[in-house]
């Protein structure tokens, strides 16, 4: 971390990300990080904008339904640089498809709930 970066506590981090310091630290543990966490001279966590901007991505992986598993796979496979792209966009692809099929039970759902929505309607119009 450069002396010009922003540096983030853990509370502004989880504040902006909508994650528990709880959860950051756990990302941190199980080896999700993109790169280790610099530690202030105080020894508390201090964030980079990177490090949010990965967070992020970490947190839209994780709502897909990604497995922590195949979350650390892809950023072990970051943290080894740009040789491991072809694994990286195999793992994103079949994911693609698995939030695609997801998408398409809930789009379902969504059809049956505006169609008991329009019935209610009806009947009680």
């Amino acid at each position: 971390m450069t002396p010009t970066d922003e540096q983030l506590s853990i509370s502004e981090v989880a504040e902006r990300t909508g994650l528990s310091a709880h959860t950051l630290r756990y990302y941190e543990r199980a080896g999700l990080m993109l790169a280790p966490i610099h530690r202030a001279s105080s020894t508390h966590r201090a964030y980079s904008a990177r490090d949010v901007t990965w967070i992020i991505f970490l947190t839209r992986l994780r709502s897909t339904s990604l497995p922590i598993a195949s979350v650390k796979e892809y950023a072990d496979l970051a943290r080894r640089g740009e040789d491991t792209m072809p694994d990286r966009l195999e793992l994103l692809q079949r994911h693609r498809v698995s939030v695609v099929a997801q998408l398409a039970d809930i789009q379902a759902s969504l059809a049956a709930i505006d169609y008991k929505i329009s019935l209610y309607e009806r009947t009680t119009v």
